[in-house]
């Protein structure tokens, strides 16, 4: 998926709720990473993940959504190609 569908994609996941309520990531496993998430407390019920055309751009599409206010680090894995909101 490009930038541009990808972040359209997670606004319209976001709905009308504030971007601090929301957690982004990005792996290159994202079953793998939901479980993590999910064995360290967090609800995971509403996850969603979508893969980028590149590395490149899961990278650009979770630093500016950081930048609005989600929580979430700059990690990712080896290969980073999945974008995921939770």
């Amino acid at each position: 998926m490009n930038e541009s569908k990808l972040k359209s994609a997670i606004e319209a996941k976001k709905g009308s709720s504030q971007y601090s309520i929301w957690t982004i990531g990005i792996t290159d496993d994202p079953k793998r990473r939901r479980d993590e998430h999910e064995a360290e407390g967090k609800n995971v019920k509403y996850w969603s993940d979508w893969e980028a055309d590149t590395e490149t751009i899961a990278r650009n599409v979770e630093a500016y959504f950081i930048d609005k206010g989600m929580k979430g680090g700059t990690v990712g894995g080896e290969h980073p190609t999945y974008v995921y909101v939770f």
